[in-house]
């Protein structure tokens, strides 16, 4: 085969997941343009190598599935445990069906490709908004005041604002909630919280 269609489906690859990375990006998540460029780059030359350079000697299967058991190196990578909550397994997802589409560019099935990046990036977008406007979020806030919060005054606060707590203790003059938000109103009740008790400010959020 001509080499230029070769190089042909290494941008192919790089291009489609660089749009997946480039979500991710806008996202600010752990992985973006260039490692789903760079990984998806990978995986088509690796397919590329197992088809044309040895002469139909080896079984291309054979690389294909080293890549997708290797990509998990990379996607356990990103995932990472904090403050009780694991972050970063959708962007492992996304590194993983980079390499698959690598590999699909790598053997030529373009349309494939281009459906599986379409696809993925409707997804990613669809369910951020279904998280930012309708899911739930458990936030756990600590507030913090000049002089020791009132836990009466709090408690009112709360009530005037229509906010049910699934915990609300005082502590050392510091105020530990946990309250499930949705994200898009989050500042703003922050803020009405903060402007409710005054000289308090937010100390922790996660």
């Amino acid at each position: 085969m001509d080499e230029w269609m070769l190089v042909i489906r290494l941008l192919a690859a790089g291009l489609m997941s660089g749009l997946i990375g480039l979500e991710r990006t806008i996202r600010a998540k752990e992985a973006g343009v260039r490692t789903h460029f760079v990984v998806a780059l990978g995986s088509a030359l690796f397919m590329l190598i197992s088809q044309y350079a040895f002469d139909g000697r080896f079984d291309a299967s054979r690389v294909a599935s080293q890549v997708v058991s290797g990509i998990g190196f990379i996607g356990g990578g990103v995932i990472i445990f904090q403050k009780n909550a694991i972050r970063g397994v959708t962007t492992a997802a996304g590194l993983w069906v980079a390499a698959a589409i690598g590999l699909a560019c790598g053997a030529g099935m373009y349309i494939v490709a281009g459906a599986t990046t379409f696809l993925t990036i409707v997804c990613l977008e669809t369910m951020h908004f279904v998280t930012l406007r309708m899911i739930e979020k458990r936030i756990q806030l600590t507030l913090a005041a000049d002089h020791p919060i009132d836990p009466l005054a709090l408690t009112r606060a709360l009530e005037q604002l229509r906010l049910r707590p699934e915990s609300c203790s005082v502590t050392d003059g510091k105020a530990y909630l946990t309250l499930a938000l949705r994200p898009k109103k989050l500042t703003a009740t922050l803020q009405s919280i903060v402007d409710a008790l005054p000289g308090s400010r937010v100390e922790e959020l996660s």
